[in-house]
């Protein structure tokens, strides 16, 4: 096929380079080529076009999938800036909870950042954002604006650490604000809160809130400690097992209060 396009395409050429008059007999056979090579060449000019208009296309898609790729890192940075703009509103009106609290409850006190907890299993405490150089000392009482969170153990200077309610070394005193029944509450090693030493004749009940007695000099007097979930009288004791479910969830803490201010006790009447 090739071989015979080439013929004709040179006898073509030398029919042309001859100057063969219209109506002499030589010009028959160049009509008959050009009609011949009509077909060849109106391919060879679709190739030509196709190709130019596959070049064209091309760079207008490498132009097309530059501005994708500039849209969608837009778009990933303002979903980025708008999370952080949400993430900015919670923190606020987290904070301006606690500060509510804070002037409902005439204490001095100052807010401060959970930035780490117990890595080592033994206890549960938290790491804090400030310490002795923002006024924290050890013994101050530490809560959110659910409830008790626990107790500074220790401090430095811009840091300090809480033992929590929850832990098992940790212990506060505390009454059922429906029976008014008197305890202490510690965290236990498994998992949840205790209340000791209640009384086996006293009425304490699934649902009861427990609260913070004001007696032990470090929480102040109405603050929730948490939920009767369990009570028992198991066994020869002069006490109930009672079981509690704590107020705040200590995993999800983001923002603390700190009273660094001492209440003041008041007397223990067994009915207030």
């Amino acid at each position: 096929m090739l071989l015979t396009t080439g013929l004709l395409t040179i006898l073509a050429l030398h029919l042309l380079s001859t100057g063969v008059r219209p109506n002499a007999r030589a010009s028959k056979p160049s009509f008959v080529l050009m009609e011949a090579l009509r077909p060849v060449q109106v391919i060879e000019s679709q190739i030509a076009d196709d190709a130019s208009d596959f070049v064209h296309n091309y760079f207008d898609l490498v132009s097309v999938r530059q501005e994708n790729l500039l849209l969608k890192r837009e778009i990933a940075q303002l979903q980025g800036r708008q999370r952080q703009m949400l993430e900015l509103q919670a923190e606020n009106r987290h904070l301006a909870e606690l500060l509510e609290l804070k002037d409902a409850m005439g204490a001095a006190a100052i807010v401060a950042d959970v930035i780490g907890s117990d890595a080592t299993g033994l206890s549960r405490t938290l790491l804090l954002s400030s310490g002795e150089d923002q006024g924290l000392r050890r013994d101050m009482a530490v809560i959110s604006d659910d409830g008790v969170v626990g107790k500074l153990i220790a401090t430095s200077h811009h840091a300090s650490r809480v033992l929590l309610v929850s832990d098992h070394n940790s212990a506060l005193d505390a009454f059922d604000q429906r029976s008014r029944a008197r305890g202490i509450v510690a965290g236990v090693v498994e998992d949840g809160l205790t209340m000791k030493y209640v009384d086996r004749s006293e009425y304490i009940k699934p649902g009861d809130l427990i609260i913070t007695s004001g007696l032990d000099s470090t929480f102040p007097r109405g603050l929730l400690v948490g939920e009767v979930s369990r009570v028992s009288q198991e066994g020869p004791g002069l006490f109930l097992n009672v079981e509690l479910r704590a107020a705040v969830d200590f995993r999800k803490l983001e923002q603390v209060m700190i009273l660094t201010s001492h209440p003041s006790p008041v007397a223990a009447d067994g009915n207030s």
